[in-house]
This record gives structure tokens, C-alpha cells and sequence, in this order.
């Protein structure tokens, strides 16, 4: 069933754009651990997702980014996690450290998005998630995408479609710029 649930999420990722080919990942804490998708997995494709335990080595088919979501869970509440690359929402990252929507559902349900930096895969990039996730739902890493936190993987996902709504609005009206 959790293979269902991950495609049925990266099917929503794929067909609106926050993710192509095999980029992107997610994962849903477990106990003792979480499951995560595969490396170089097909989000939208049904496939196992890994286990991963709290605590020493990831197995080698877990996606790269396991770092990353082990931390999260480590230091946050959250359930599940959606990690894309929606193009907008990476564009408006470059030269920000904070964006701030401008349209009513990006000032609603994000009216701050955190902009970290960190190399894919490396301990930078987690503790700079991590962190950022103790007061957001959602963050940008810098030229790279976004992850998205909450309590399903549906959660997650919309939150990851809010901020690429709201970056895409930024970027069109030209204000991306002012919010540094």
C-alpha cells in the first residue's frame, strides 16, 4: 500500500511540473526509521520505497537525500516529506534568502519561505533543512528545489505546489527581486 501512496503522489508531482525524470524524492517516518523512495527512482512509477533506520547506514538503494530526511524527523514533528525541484520556486531561490508570497494563498499558508544553502546529499544540507523545518512547513535550497514537510505526503505535496504557485507569481509580476 505504501508504494500506492508514494505514486499516487509522484504522479500529482509529475503531472504539474514540480518534478522531471527521476529527480525528487519523499519519504514517510516510520517506526525505527523511514521509508523513502528509491535512487533514481521514477516518482510517478510504483515502486517499494526503501527502509532506512534512525540510526547507521542507509541502504544503497535509498535515495541520496536520506540525510536530509532522517534530520527532519530527528528534529521535528513531521510525518511525511515531499522533496522536488519546481523550477520557479528554484529560479526565485538564486538570489534570496527569504521569500515572501505576494498572492493570498502563499501569504496564507507560507507567508515566509526560508532559502538555505547546501550541496545534494552532504550533512550541510540536512542541518540547514532541519533547521530551517522547526518553524516552516516548507524550504528552498538554493538552486536546487524545495522540501516540504507535514503530517501526509498530501500535505506535503501541497505545500510544495503552493510555493511554486507563489514563486511563479513573484517571478511574473517582478517582484522575486525584493524579497531578499
Amino acid at each position: 500500500m505504501l508504494d500506492q501512496e508514494f505514486e499516487r503522489i509522484g504522479k500529482r508531482l509529475f503531472l504539474e511540473g514540480l518534478v522531471g525524470a527521476n529527480f525528487g524524492n519523499m519519504s514517510v517516518r516510520a517506526k525505527a526509521g523511514l521509508y523513502i523512495t528509491r535512487s533514481g527512482a521514477y516518482l510517478d512509477a510504483r515502486e517499494m520505497p526503501a527502509f532506512v533506520p534512525e540510526d547507521g547506514e542507509a541502504p544503497p538503494e535509498a535515495s541520496s537525500e536520506y540525510r536530509v530526511h532522517r534530520a527532519v524527523y530527528r528534529e521535528t514533528p513531521y510525518l511525511a516529506i515531499v522533496h522536488a525541484h519546481p523550477v520557479h520556486t528554484v529560479a526565485a531561490s538564486l538570489d534570496a534568502d527569504l521569500l515572501r508570497p505576494v498572492d493570498s494563498e502563499g501569504r496564507m499558508l507560507c507567508p515566509e519561505i526560508p532559502v538555505v544553502g547546501g550541496e545534494p546529499g552532504t550533512g550541510e544540507i540536512a542541518q540547514n533543512v532541519s533547521r530551517a523545518l522547526r518553524g516552516s512547513h516548507i524550504v528552498i535550497v538554493r538552486g536546487h528545489g524545495t522540501f516540504a514537510a507535514g503530517k501526509t505526503l498530501d500535505e506535503a505535496y501541497i505545500y510544495t505546489s503552493i510555493a511554486e504557485y507563489s514563486c511563479r507569481i513573484l517571478l511574473l509580476s517582478g517582484r522575486s527581486g525584493r524579497v531578499l
